[in-house]
């Protein structure tokens, strides 16, 4: 049974397609535009090949990072062949980190149809799908996937979370011809539903009859003042507050000069606020009017949502407040089990080497924080001795 499992394994790899794959080495700029987007404002940040301050394997882990402070980046690279994802499943997997701690950023990358002018790449250039972390203070930390349908941009209406520390993780999008889709992080499933539950693709099936208005008779008030309830007599009178009665006047009060004095106020323990008549069941309620639907005219279904015709590109376009964010690991198939291959390869055997020379790089981070503190304190009591040699001398002048 092993051996039938890994045959139909091998079978179905063998038989994917990989339309797109980046591991980023030193030939990277050779496949790779940099737009000439916010290059003449001087916004334009810079990309540098690295494998950054730690990482599992040092040439294995290089991917391209920015590296400049509050600046735009648009960097692009073509397929061998345009290509489409009509009758077959569309992943799209990247792997990214934010050793920088990000504050306020893109993380995503966007995936473009045929036409690109890579040197003009920029925020308003078309793509079809747009996929990755997108974090901004407290507020957003989540999985951007947004899909370019009849020339809209449609961001999902569910909320998935991202990864924000500071070691890599890979995101991947699954999307299938039944038009459902999936997404996952580090290989665990984040997100799953139907491409036209969690997006506004098309109108709503059903709309509120317009030939249809709630009655002029319907009564949807649950409860009314009981018609019976009479105020009491003299509710109205009993004052908010009263004089304390057991305050005095103080012995050195003294009227010419203080004026004349008043007893305090308090609040009356008999005061029962504004009178209001008690609430009965309305014996005329019919419930809440609930308007009725018929078919929307204007819904039509579209089971080719999931399909793109003639993708070419990928493209990164983000801006970030602080730099220094790695890309890597690029892979775009119709294959799932390429994709989990890919990650078993690139991300799977070296996240651990990766993630220990981050806490030890961590580790001695603190150590040498704390060796900085214990050295302004000893230099501050060193201080402070000083000063109190020095005070006996200026008693004696």
């Amino acid at each position: 049974m092993k051996f039938l499992i890994c045959v139909a394994a091998y079978v179905a790899i063998a038989s994917a397609e990989v339309f797109f794959k980046e591991t980023f080495d030193e030939s990277y700029a050779d496949r790779w535009v940099v737009s000439d987007w916010k290059k003449a404002a001087g916004e334009a940040g810079k990309w540098e090949l690295t494998a950054g301050d730690w990482y599992g394997d040092a040439e294995a882990d290089k991917g391209i990072q920015t590296s400049q402070d509050a600046r735009f980046y648009a960097i692009s690279a073509k397929a061998e062949n345009t290509f489409t994802n009509k009758d077959k499943n569309l992943v799209i997997q990247f792997q990214i980190r934010f050793p920088q701690k990000i504050d306020c950023g893109g993380g995503y990358i966007k995936l473009m149809p045929k036409g690109l002018d890579q040197s003009k790449f920029n925020g308003d250039s078309e793509y079809s799908i747009m996929f990755g972390p997108d974090i901004c203070g407290t507020g957003t930390k989540r999985v951007h996937t947004i899909f370019n349908y009849k020339g809209e941009n449609k961001l999902i209406k569910k909320e998935v979370s991202c990864e924000t520390d500071q070691t890599s993780h890979v995101y991947t999008l699954i999307v299938k011809p039944d038009n459902t889709y999936e997404i996952k992080i580090d290989g665990d499933s984040k997100q799953t539903g139907d491409l036209t539950d969690d997006w506004d693709f098309l109108p709503p099936k059903k709309i509120k009859d317009p030939e249809q208005s709630k009655p002029s008779d319907w009564v949807d008030t649950p409860m009314i003042d009981d018609p019976e309830d009479v105020k009491p007599e003299g509710y109205d009178d009993i004052p908010k507050q009263i004089v304390d009665p057991e305050a005095e006047k103080p012995e050195d009060w003294d009227d010419e000069s203080d004026g004349e004095w008043e007893a305090p106020l308090l609040d009356n323990p008999d005061f029962k606020g504004e009178w209001k008549p008690n609430q009965i069941a309305n014996p005329d309620y019919k419930g809440p009017w609930i308007h009725p639907e018929i078919d929307n005219p204007e819904y039509e279904a579209d089971d080719t949502i999931y399909a793109y015709d003639d993708l070419e590109a990928v493209g990164i376009e983000i801006w970030q407040v602080k730099a220094g964010t790695i890309f890597d690991n690029i892979i775009v198939t119709d294959s799932l089990e390429e994709a989990e291959a890919f990650k078993a390869e690139t991300f799977d055997a070296n996240i651990a080497g990766e993630k220990a020379m981050f806490e030890a790089a961590e580790k001695a981070k603190t150590q040498k924080e704390e060796e900085e503190r214990k050295k302004l304190e000893e230099e501050r009591i060193a201080a402070e001795a000083d000063d109190d040699e020095e005070e006996p001398e200026k008693d004696e002048l």
